[in-house]
């Protein structure tokens, strides 16, 4: 009686663990870098489109992109994004009153899919406005 019930209880677990594998989400970036160029002070603040695809069976849920400097503001699809859909993430940089020259920010997102932390970057240089 020991046995079955144990096995029973293996085999339901094993189910539970097949069922949740089965329905993960996977993002999937068109990019993960995006480098402005040049662009002057003047125009200081410049924007940024990633598109990602959720490539897995599950919804993907974005929880979190944190920007690595206050200069740095991503925004991001709020709702989750069904199997074969797309999202995209906007990231602006404002380098009003920053130092000129190269810079690189990045933005680190957390996702329930796979992979679940993934960092994106934007690059530029910044130079003096001319008169």
């Amino acid at each position: 009686m020991m046995k079955r019930l144990y096995l029973l209880m293996m085999t339901l677990v094993m189910s539970i663990c097949l069922a949740s594998a089965q329905n993960k989400a996977k993002i999937e970036f068109d990019k993960t870098t995006h480098n402005f160029g040049t662009f002057s002070e003047s125009s200081p603040v410049v924007t940024a489109t990633f598109t990602f695809t959720n490539t897995g069976n599950g919804p993907l849920v974005i929880h979190q992109a944190v920007a690595s400097c206050g200069c740095t503001v991503p925004e991001y699809t709020q709702e989750p994004i069904q199997p074969g859909k797309t999202g995209t993430i906007k990231v602006t940089y404002n380098g009003e009153g920053k130092l000129l020259g190269h810079f690189r920010k990045s933005v680190t997102l957390r996702t329930n899919a796979e992979p679940k932390i993934t960092r994106l970057y934007i690059e530029g240089d910044m130079i003096p406005k001319t008169n």
